[in-house]
């Protein structure tokens, strides 16, 4: 590993953990709200705490003057929800564009158990061994996505599991991928790998919800998220990244981290 590795890692964290808000949305669900004006919200969320932003490689250019000091991502690969198959993830960039746009780090997303698994594994080994040459981390986002998998059953949490190790056996950094539910059974997940791993935010919820889910993501063990809706589209984007960045950062509980922010949690 060479010395930018770490370098650069250390970018998009604090300490070993890590508050990443993905704002790659635009490909996938268009200019939703909180990413037309994407300046602003970037500028928001890096106050609240954020270590890093994520946006495809397009977007670099309104990144960079409204993140404040913070950590840059670049997206490599996406799809459309107005597709055939959102699943299916093609490749949008490669680590020298990331480069060239002035990334700290490269991430990519993987669904395994899709369709697409084949693929979708050729070309993150494919992305890592590239991004080796110039020691650039990558974040893979590995979901367990699939016919065969159901986020309801006992044994969701093993796919996921599957998933993150994954991610470590292709040579990523650091692996993002779904919150299993409670603490208990995202341990497993956690203990599936050796690289720090971070929970997608999914659907935007109530601060409560929100809040409750990083705290038990950080008591089984995990690194921190990576948590896009619940953060951009929030009313108060600042507010809510401080909150999390208080759990996270802090070792707050939820209450006392939306107290702090000034988040008005329901009983």
């Amino acid at each position: 590993m060479s010395t930018g590795n770490p370098a650069r890692l250390a970018r998009i964290g604090t300490g070993g953990r890590h508050l990443i808000v993905p704002m790659d949305h635009g490909i996938t669900l268009g200019a939703v709200k909180g990413l037309k004006d994407i300046e602003s919200t970037i500028d928001a969320i890096t106050r609240g705490g954020a270590d890093a932003v994520l946006t495809q490689k397009g977007i670099a250019g309104r990144v960079h003057e409204n993140k404040n000091g913070a950590g840059y991502i670049c997206h490599l690969n996406g799809s459309t929800a107005i597709g055939p198959d959102e699943n299916d993830k093609r490749t949008t960039g490669t680590v020298e564009d990331a480069i060239r746009a002035g990334a700290d780090a490269v991430s990519f997303h993987i669904n395994v158990g899709s369709q697409y698994e084949r693929e979708q594994i050729e070309e993150l080994a494919a992305v890592t061994s590239e991004a080796d040459r110039y020691g650039m981390p990558v974040l893979a986002m590995t979901y367990a996505r699939g016919p065969d998998i159901d986020p309801e059953s006992e044994d969701y949490n093993q796919a996921v599991g599957h998933a993150v190790r994954l991610g470590e056996e292709l040579g990523a950094d650091l692996v993002k991928t779904g919150y299993t539910g409670d603490a208990e059974s995202f341990q497993h997940v956690v203990e599936s790998t050796s690289l720090p791993v971070v929970i997608a935010g999914g659907a935007k919820g109530t601060d409560k919800e929100t809040l409750e889910m990083v705290r038990g993501a950080m008591d089984a063990g995990a690194a921190g998220v990576s948590m896009g809706r619940s953060i951009f589209q929030h009313d108060d984007p600042e507010a809510i990244t401080q909150g999390v960045a208080s759990v996270l950062h802090d070792d707050q509980s939820a209450e006392e981290a939306a107290r702090e922010a000034g988040l008005a949690v329901e009983a």
